[in-house]
């Protein structure tokens, strides 16, 4: 007997009937041959219900290739197995797939181009991780950082808001994708695999990995003591030294008891405006006040005052004992150098977590800005000013009349309204989230402080004597 012509179906499967000879109740089978489908077909998806083996197979590959095929990004590995190592950034060529993150030496491309072979590049498992933005684990703005469940602990970081966040992006949904099973399925990716048939796959179950949150300090006691009973047998303890060490980590006082002796003291870079003056009991931080003294005392003079870059080290240093001592001389020879103590000046403006100009605020000065009558735009900007939280605005009236000051000393230092505007725009005020064009927003942000140092009389009043 003939076996029956091959019936075709839409959606490139083809599948074959059996036998008719072949007992009843018998399931369609399918073929590993496939039909190339014609090209109107392949502009329309498939849309059945249930999918049959070969369609589950390309969208599993479709899912294991990179997400972000490459770009180069600052990259330093601060742990590994939870042991701190020295950060060392450098440029690296990041690749990401489904499940895992890759570090390349230079790209594909530079890699043919300078005939170099291809090493075998470092890898990240996302299983189990978690992404977050850090301002604490570096200075450099536009900071993630991932950690894996295995202790390992990486910083990526661009100059481009966009590109980080792009990538930021990118990683946490692949960490999600992981960590939920790909398209809501169960965690058991071997049973999608382990089948050519079209019988139906029991699916296996299995807790969700979720994002681990941040260990607090009692979390991290517990697992060192968990290390400390199982990591060695009592009799290879001879002097006793483990249990000695396990009675002072259970004795060990906490963070907030520390903090009270004054042992461990609250930061002043990268605390909140309001939050700082208030403890500090003042409406202007005190170590803004110094540093606006100093550079008036012998800096109102020296060339490029603002905008010559100090020793970033040293700055390091200052910022260091800033947060460590109540007591500061900016007199004292290691601060020589005018431009570290400008230096630090900008960057405790640039690591407050909300701006000078408060986040709220920033459209409302955008819009001022573009009224095009003079006297109109000052007054909108007094009036606006005047709104702000008290530490904000005496804050700001201290520093745009010292910033009136270096600007009358413009024929030795080289500073003019434009050029203190571009360096101070972006450090007192940026969006919270960045939409739109960032180059529109830089013109903005020069433009509003150009307008209050030109206004600066008429918007404060006089100085504070």
């Amino acid at each position: 007997m003939q076996k029956p012509p091959a019936l075709v179906l839409p959606g490139a499967v083809q599948l074959r009937i059996k036998n008719s000879q072949s007992s009843t109740g018998e399931r369609l089978s399918q073929t590993k041959s496939m039909v190339l489908p014609e090209a109107e077909t392949l502009q329309k998806p498939i849309n059945r219900h249930r999918r049959n083996q070969s369609q589950h197979n390309s969208e599993v590959s479709v899912g294991l290739q990179p997400v972000l095929k490459g770009e180069y990004l600052n990259k330093a590995k601060i742990a590994e197995g939870g042991k701190k190592l020295r950060k060392n950034w450098t440029l690296t060529w990041v690749v990401l797939s489904s499940n895992q993150l890759l570090f390349y030496k230079e790209s594909k491309q530079e890699a043919v181009s300078n005939l170099k072979p291809g090493g075998k590049p470092d890898g990240v498992d996302l299983n189990g991780a978690v992404i977050e933005w850090t301002t604490e684990k570096s200075s450099r703005k536009n900071v993630i950082q991932i950690t894996t469940p295995t202790g390992h602990e990486f910083l990526l970081q661009a100059d481009h808001f966009p590109t980080i966040s792009k990538w930021h992006d990118a990683i946490k949904k692949a960490v999600d994708i992981l960590s939920s099973g790909s398209g809501g399925q169960s965690c058991g990716r071997a049973a999608l695999h382990r089948s050519n048939s079209t019988e139906c796959l029991s699916r296996p179950t299995c807790e969700s990995s979720k994002p681990k949150p941040k260990e607090t300090k009692s979390e991290h006691r517990r697992s060192i003591m968990f290390k400390l009973n199982y990591s060695a047998s009592d009799s290879a303890d001879k002097n006793g030294v483990k249990n000695r060490l396990k009675k002072f980590i259970s004795r060990r006082p906490s963070m907030k008891t520390l903090q009270e002796k004054g042992i461990i003291k609250d930061r002043v870079f990268g605390c909140h405006m309001l939050t700082l003056c208030d403890r500090e009991k003042t409406t202007v931080p005190k170590f803004v006040k110094l540093c606006v003294e100093e550079v008036e005392k012998r800096g109102l003079e020296a060339d490029g005052i603002y905008r010559v870059s100090g020793n970033l080290a040293i700055i390091q240093k200052l910022r260091f004992l800033v947060d460590q001592e109540e007591e500061l001389d900016l007199g004292d020879s290691q601060w020589e150098d005018i431009h570290v103590i400008t230096g630090a000046l900008k960057m405790f403006f640039r690591e407050l977590p909300e701006p000078l100009f408060p986040f709220r605020f920033f459209d409302l000065f955008v819009e001022t800005i573009k009224i095009k009558e003079p006297t109109q735009k000052v007054q909108a900007m007094k009036k606006l000013i005047h709104q702000l939280p008290k530490p904000n605005h005496n804050t700001m009236k201290l520093l745009f009349h010292h910033l009136r000051r270096v600007l009358t000393k413009s024929q030795k230092n080289l500073m003019s309204t434009q050029g203190v505007s571009i360096v101070f725009g972006p450090t007192l005020m940026w969006p919270e989230f960045e939409s739109g064009n960032m180059e529109v927003n830089m013109v903005y942000q020069n433009q509003i402080v150009e307008c209050i140092l030109i206004g600066c009389v008429e918007i404060f009043g006089p100085a504070d004597k």
